[in-house]
């Protein structure tokens, strides 16, 4: 059977204190950001399986965990782990814009 290749990455984002709707507002941001990402470069048909996860702790920091899956057929010529890194890189740039949008405002 066709086992396909898959690729996992997870990266930590320091928030600044922000309201529910804006942690909110920047977990999606980063959610689309990847998935179109990804669906930039590869057809619906070339993905097995995605999921893009979204967690805010709460600790010492602010903290946005993102955490990224992609599983693709092994006849799909990609770099899976290349383009996890390059859609979680966008998505850490569109946040960081979004973060300083959000402190010009205060």
């Amino acid at each position: 059977m066709d086992e396909g290749r898959g690729g996992r990455r997870v990266i930590h984002i320091g928030l600044p204190e922000l309201s529910e709707e804006q942690l909110i507002e920047i977990g999606e941001l980063a959610q689309e950001t990847i998935i179109k990402e990804v669906f930039d470069v590869l057809n619906r048909s070339d993905v097995k399986d995605i999921e893009v996860t979204m967690r805010i702790n709460r600790e010492e920091t602010l903290d946005l965990e993102v955490e990224v899956y992609l599983e693709v057929p092994i006849f799909v010529k990609v770099d899976v782990d290349g383009l996890i890194d390059k859609a979680v890189e966008k998505a850490y740039e569109v946040v960081e814009r979004r973060l300083k949008e959000l402190a010009a405002k205060d």
